[in-house]
């Protein structure tokens, strides 16, 4: 480890305080923390403590990306210069070519050759480029195919394949991201600025000196302004210019081609314009543009230095343009002195919003943070959008600086107009020389570290060594000058907490020839994770969507089916080094006439991706994903946390194409032959269903490694857990349920093993162990496993023998003593037998084994469902018995007996409806038993009806009547038991039955002096005086008396219950109050002795006469209503008769001829004038009068046929407007048969002689009489439709 540092100050002095960052506790802008970086974990002396501590999960992984660079190799060539950034990779070599390549493809866009020696450094403005703008996929193929030429173009150097005068160019499709300008330096002392798109935009400057740094105009479009410095120690700033200027007297170059085809057209005159802005310090190594272009950083021997550009100047700020706003010295350690011009500087300037957090940040910035991580927060939280980061790493030290914004001064700098305030917030010592820096996340540093050899003979070349990063064509060795020894040591790539400034990871890079390289020879670049594009820039597949891939996945997914059974799946062996295996697909979006390779699966994920440079390899660095994370856990033995990975994130498996091929699938469903309109469904769903399978797959195969583990360690109670978590299949199951069982671990595993039939389905004969196990060991678990496990698990008939077996041949007896407890296993035996037997569907052997257990739940439960009342027919008091226990006979109330016997006593009650068990069946076994209490039971439930159960299409009240019927054959004993238990039940009874014998009956009621029973049953014999005495000399009830007496409505009895009453005080005031109208009162109050005093005598006769009165006025009052409403119906009736009834006629022109057609007339009598009989037409009305047609006006209501002006018949009308012929009115209501005598109402009237000498029908007084008392004996009720329609109400309103 390097030692801290205190030397920090800049040893010159300056005239202005931001020329320069002073160090003290006075006015400073400086807020620095210096810290040595350590390890994360401290080193212990005791090796074997070395091997005993858990190894960290890296947080990189790494791909080799040197086969992708091969036409940078080429000819033996290597690379010195460096830089990605945006979807570009720029790469200069010691031959001076520079490629230019796409990125994620690799693609070469364009090689050029710019310089003929070592390119030191490269520059592209804008930085970073522009990304492009997101188009349809079609519009984008069609453009690049315009602009793609036909033939294939080559990637050789345009210089050794073109003419001086017509160079060959590869055209470069004019897009945002490719509108870019390319800068590079050379130890040639020249410096090229070339257009990416326009070939003949190029810029060729020779400065005399090696030039080791140059640097574009974030606007170089614009201003054409760039910066370059190198071993002369001026920091040159470089305007003007016009495409083609030269000043190379070098011939052969692509600088002298490009200075004379563009001289040739006039356009070589202006050469632009060079300004010494800074110099005298030594060599610059590095100058870097800050992303919003207002600052400058450089690097010289002599430190690191800050300027205020030229861009996004105020008007009045012009002239303090290329101003220095501060410095740094370098440290004054050993070896500074000779090694500052050797050491290049690297410099980053930062954007912080592209930075990415990782899980680690939020507890590294919940910890106690630094004062620089403070400062940090402060910043950023007050003004992080205009302030500017910088890391700057040279030699071993590491500088974090804040470059605030400039503006007015405040306090002491009050009216001092500020360009720019540089605020160092950190310093780190290194013990590596940095190759490369920048920060991975807001929390944690990237160093790219080269370690210095142990052996002091190693040192670096002396400044200016041209050749020192030139390798020969044909050798690896260097091209001249002093050969190294090949004695380096791997670079590392190294994460340091910024908080706690110790390292928390640390990779070892595997470099091509890294044995000779030095600091300089290695280059860090970065490429920040791209912020979220919109959701119409990527548009992702029904397959990608399917398998949770993204589209970035550059073919590696167009194919899930291939990709799964192929083998030119994308493989990357990770931080091993090795070489990548690309996919053969071929890409829908590569150029016409060419086979692009696919994207390395590293650089298509999302996230920063970190390049490692150096001359002979490329390495690419990114952040590990959870497929990583899964694999190290798996490396590691930690089975348990990897399966909690793919369980929670089972995109862990589909997002990796490597990891599928590695798997392989299940066995995927067959996939039908369709129609091609559906061949991409079929596709997709196949797709889908394999990677699901994959999946599921792995997961299983991972949860199976880690119950090995478990095992292996003993843990078998875990092991049994993670075996219910992790095993989904029947071979699984069984595989590891015999492991447990051979190793006797039952109790381990049984609660885990699956209680749903699984598909396949488990073998039976693994739960048939474990019972069998249990039923000999542990009865009480086999009851809970018979609860838990589904009878078709297993095979019911194996383990009911089983059980049946301890019974017989084990000590498995009703008074066997288990755990203090008496008949505990015989019971439970009893009781899974019982489980099984309703199982197999033999519910008859159930119940037997529920009644030995006297389980009436169960029992009764199995005689309602299966209706096995039968099978306990020869046990009716067993059944009644099952709820009733011992103690309860001897000591229980009958209220609660009745509760227990309920429900047996309501089964029995319904099954009497059925005839399966008669009530002389169940009487006869319950008296054979003297079980009197509960015969009482089932014979009170059969005469109230408790337990019926309706069934459909019955009445409750009907079956209830039944159940009573069922009584009448035992109806005695029903009395002898309601005088015994329920006494007003007996009342009912008498009064409701006609079956029992009123001998008996009257004896057990004078037994048990049951008064008012006997008053009831000698009041039915007729022995009304017996009856009247009993409830006078024994109730002394004269409430009762008289209303029995009423009751009976008997003359004697009156006379005998005054007789009675006569010298009883209470009875004669009784009889005053209660007696009413039922007696004549003046016979009762002259039948009370004189002088016989009664209290309350002239309240009882007030009483009496107040009622009278009452009676007499009702009397009034309904003879007052009567008379009124048979005068009303007197006016009615008088009112209807003189009422006339009017009706129209049919008027029929003279020319009128009744014609109509009409079948054969059937009826057996015609009328003289053709008319139908009246029986007939009146037959018709009654079978028509429910019509909803009312009768038309002026229409017979018999016939419906119109009245005319020459009607022959007599018509009868009614006050309702109904109008009827005569005849057809009196044969209303005629029954079949003939010789009621109407037949003499049609007769035809007596002839006679009229007042002009005429014969005419006239009626005799005689005949108009009899048709009157005829008629009026026929229409007595009125109209015969209204009537009928009134009765129709009153009937409808009854039912």
């Amino acid at each position: 480890m390097a030692d801290e540092s205190t030397d920090q100050g800049d040893t010159g002095t300056s005239k202005k305080p931001e020329e320069r960052w002073k160090d003290g506790d006075g006015d400073t802008n400086e807020r620095k923390e210096e810290d040595t970086v350590e390890e994360s974990e401290e080193e212990t002396d005791d090796g074997d403590e070395d091997e005993d501590e858990e190894e960290d999960e890296p947080k990189l992984k790494y791909a080799r990306m040197t086969s992708h660079l091969a036409p940078v190799y080429r000819n033996g060539d290597a690379t010195s210069a460096f830089l990605v950034g945006g979807d570009k990779m720029i790469i200069g070599t010691h031959n001076g070519n520079i490629h230019v390549l796409s990125l994620p493809s690799f693609q070469p866009l364009r090689v050029y050759h710019a310089h003929t020696a070592s390119t030191s450094s490269i520059s592209i403005s804008p930085f970073p480029p522009p990304l492009n703008n997101a188009v349809p996929e079609g519009v984008s193929r069609v453009v690049s195919q315009a602009q793609t030429p036909r033939g294939s173009p080559s990637v050789t150097s345009e210089a050794s394949a073109a003419s001086p005068r017509t160079p060959r160019v590869h055209l470069v499709p004019n897009t945002a991201s490719n509108a870019i300008y390319i800068a590079t330096s050379s130890i040639d002392g020249n410096v090229c600025v070339q257009s990416l798109v326009d070939a003949k935009d190029v810029q060729l400057r020779n400065f005399g000196r090696p030039v080791q740094a140059v640097a574009l105009s974030p606007d170089y479009k614009n201003d054409r302004t760039y910066i370059s410095g190198g071993l002369a120690g001026n920091l040159i700033l470089t305007i003007g210019g016009k495409a083609g200027a030269s000043q190379s007297t070098t011939t052969g170059t692509a600088a002298a081609t490009a200075s004379g085809w563009l001289g040739a057209i006039g356009l070589g005159g202006n050469t632009g314009k060079d300004s010494v802005l800074h110099s005298g310090e030594g060599t610059i190594s590095t100058i870097k543009w800050s992303l919003s272009g207002r600052y400058v950083v450089w690097i010289n021997e002599h430190g690191v230095k800050i300027m205020r550009s030229h861009l996004h100047l105020d008007t009045s700020d012009l002239e303090s343009a290329w101003k220095r706003i501060g410095h740094v010295d370098r440290p004054q350690d050993k070896g500074w002195e000779e090694m500052a011009g050797v050491w290049k500087g690297r410099a980053e300037w930062i954007d912080e919003r592209s930075l990415e957090t990782d899980e680690d940040d939020k507890a590294r910035e919940n910890s106690v943070p630094s004062p620089a991580t403070a400062k940090l927060k402060q910043q950023a939280s007050k003004n992080s959008a205009r302030i500017e980061k910088l890391v700057v790493g040279w030699g071993g030290t590491i500088w974090i600086i804040n470059v605030h914004p400039g503006g007015v001064g405040v306090g002491k700098h009050v009216g001092e107009r500020s360009l720019g305030k540089p605020e160092i917030i950190k310093i780190l010592r290194m013990d590596c020389i940095i190759s490369g820096l920048s920060l991975y996340t807001p929390t944690l540093l990237l160093v790219l570290a080269h370690i210095s050899p142990d052996d002091d003979d190693e040192d670096e070349q002396p400044k200016g060594h041209k050749s020192k990063l030139s390798t020969a064509s044909t050798s690896s060795e260097p091209r001249g000058g002093i050969r190294r020894r090949q004695n380096a040591k791997s670079p590392e790539l190294r994460l340091i907490d910024l908080n706690s400034s110790q390292e928390v990871d640390t990779d070892t890079l595997t470099v091509s020839r890294y044995e000779r390289l030095s600091a300089t020879d290695y280059h860090l670049g970065v490429l920040p994770a791209a912020r979220a594009a919109p959701a119409s820039q990527s548009s992702r597949g029904t397959l990608e969507a399917l398998a949770g891939m993204g589209s970035g996945m550059w073919n590696a997914t167009i194919n899930a089916t291939t990709l799964l059974s192929s083998s030119a799946s994308v493989h990357s062996n990770g931080s091993k080094g090795s070489d990548a295996k690309q996919s053969v697909a071929s890409s829908a979006r590569t150029k016409v006439g060419l086979r692009s390779p696919a994207a390395h699966p590293h650089i298509a994920v999302p996230g920063m991706k970190i390049f490692i440079q150096s001359p002979y390899d490329c390495i690419l660095a990114t952040k590990r994903d959870l497929s990583d994370h899964l694999s190290w856990l798996l490396d590691h033995e930690k089975n348990q946390e990897a399966w909690e990975l793919i369980d929670e994130h089972p995109e862990v498996i589909s997002l990796s194409p490597e990891r599928l091929a590695d798997i392989g699938p299940g066995v995927p469903d067959s996939v039908q032959g369709s129609d091609d309109f559906y061949d991409d469904a079929s596709t997709v769903n196949s797709a889908s269903k394999l990677i699901n399978s994959a999946v599921e797959k792995e997961k299983r195969r991972v949860g199976e490694l880690w119950i090995q583990q478990l095992i292996k360690a003993g843990d078998w109670i875990e092991a049994g857990k993670v075996c219910g978590k992790v095993l989904g299949t029947a071979q699984q199951w069984e595989e590891y349920v015999y492991t447990f069982v051979g190793a006797g671990k039952f109790d381990e595993i049984t609660n885990y093993i699956p209680t749903t039939q699984l598909r396949p389905p488990l073998k039976s004969e693994i739960y048939e162990v474990i019972l069998g196990h249990y039923a000999a060991r542990n009865r009480p678990r086999i009851r809970d496993l018979l609860d838990q496990w589904p009878p078709d698990l297993f095979d019911i008939k194996s383990v009911t023998t089983v059980l049946e077996n301890q019974l017989k041949y084990r000590d498995v007896r009703e008074d066997s003593i288990e755990d203090g407890e008496i008949g505990r296993d015989w019971r439970i035996v009893m009781e899974s037998l019982g489980k099984l037997h309703v199982s197999a569907g033999r519910s008859r052997e159930a119940l037997k084994c529920y009644i030995k257990l006297q389980d009436a739940d169960m029992a009764m439960a199995l005689i309602k469902e299966h209706h096995l009342v039968d099978a306990v027919a020869d046990d009716i008091p067993g059944l009644i018995m099952l709820r009733v226990s011992k103690e309860q006979i001897r000591s229980a109330p009958i209220e609660e007996l009745r509760d227990a016997t309920e429900e047996a006593v309501q089964l029995l009650v319904d099954e009497a409806q059925h005839g399966l068990v008669s009530p002389q069946v169940v009487v006869s076994q319950l008296q054979e038993k003297n079980m009197t209490l509960y015969l009482f039971f089932y014979v009170s439930s059969l005469w109230k009806g408790d337990g019926i159960e309706e069934h459909q299409g019955e009445s409750r009240e009907r079956l209830v009547a039944e159940s009573k019927s069922l009584v009448d054959d035992l109806a005695d004993l029903a009395v002898h038991l309601f005088a015994m238990y329920d006494r007003d039940l007996l009342m009912d009874f008498l009064k409701s039955s006609t079956f029992y014998t009123f001998e008996k009956a009257t004896q057990e009621c004078e037994e048990k002096d049951y008064i008012p029973e006997l008053v009831y049953l000698y009041s039915k014999t007729g022995q009304t005086k017996r009856a009247l005495t009993l409830i006078i000399d024994r109730l002394r009830d004269v409430s009762q008396a008289i209303a029995f007496a009423k009751q009976q409505d008997d003359f004697e009895l009156w006379n005998d219950l005054l007789d009675y009453s006569m010298d009883k005080p209470r009875f004669i005031r009784g009889l005053l109050e209660e007696v009413g109208t039922a007696i004549n009162p003046i016979k009762l109050v002259r039948r009370i002795p004189e002088g016989l005093e009664i209290e309350g005598l002239k309240d009882g006769l007030g009483r009496m006469i107040k009622e009278y009165e009452i009676q007499h006025s009702i009397s009034l009052g309904v003879a007052r209503v009567l008379r009124g409403e048979v005068a009303l119906a007197q006016t009615t009736l008088r009112s209807g008769q003189r009422k006339g009834v009017k009706f129209d006629v049919v008027r029929k022109k003279g020319q009128h001829i009744d014609v109509e057609t009409s079948d054969v007339p059937t009826y057996a009598s015609m009328s003289v004038d053709g008319a139908v009989s009246s029986k007939i037409a009146a037959k018709e009305f009654i079978e028509n009068k429910d019509e909803p047609e009312p009768p038309e006006p002026g229409h017979c209501v018999g016939c419906r046929k119109p009245f005319s002006d020459w009607e022959g018949e007599t018509l009868v009308g009614f006050a309702c407007g109904h109008v009827f012929h005569l005849t057809h009115l009196l044969g209303l209501g005629d029954g079949e048969g003939e010789g009621n005598g109407r037949e003499a109402l049609v007769t035809p009237p007596e002839g006679g002689l009229d007042e002009y000498g005429e014969w005419s029908a006239t009626h005799s007084v005689g005949a108009k009489v009899t048709h009157a008392r005829l008629l009026r004996d026929r229409i007595k009720d009125g109209c015969p439709v209204c009537t009928s329609g009134r009765e129709g109400l009153i009937q409808s309103a009854l039912f």
